[in-house]
């Protein structure tokens, strides 16, 4: 699944997200969506999200 549209990632989707300071590293962190952040319907570098342990980062893998 594609983290760079909007409409593939909805509230309580499991996801791995790169963290602004991880960007270089290209870290991953795992969470679910608690709140949508990028409001256009695609963006190039990844959804921004806020995960329920209040990480924010942009969707770079969609989880089962």
């Amino acid at each position: 699944m594609d983290g760079n549209k909007r409409e593939n990632i909805k509230i309580g989707t499991k996801v791995n997200v790169v963290q602004k300071q991880d960007q270089r590293s290209g870290k991953l962190t795992e969470g679910v969506v608690q709140k949508l952040l990028t409001k256009s319907p695609n963006h190039p570098h990844g959804i921004k999200v806020m995960l329920e342990s209040g990480i924010v980062g942009r969707v770079k893998e969609i989880l089962k």
